[in-house]
């Protein structure tokens, strides 16, 4: 997910978001460690995808780069 999606966002959405990739992030290293993980390239971006909305939030919430909380 990009970025600028990202930002055009509510707080809340992106929050959900979050918590939804963690728990996938979470089922695929499980299911990676016991029966092999068909596309491993997708821990990286889901991982990837979470640091990116965890940061644009703690700009929102520290307001800095014209964001404010939504």
């Amino acid at each position: 997910m990009k970025s600028a999606e990202i930002r055009g966002k509510e707080d809340s959405e992106i929050e959900f978001d979050v918590e939804q990739l963690e728990k996938e992030y979470f089922e695929m290293r499980f299911r990676s460690l016991t029966e092999g993980n068909a596309n491993p390239a997708r821990i990286k971006v889901i991982r990837r995808d979470v640091a990116r909305m965890k940061t644009i939030l703690q700009e929102r919430n520290i307001g800095i780069r014209g964001q404010e909380s939504r």
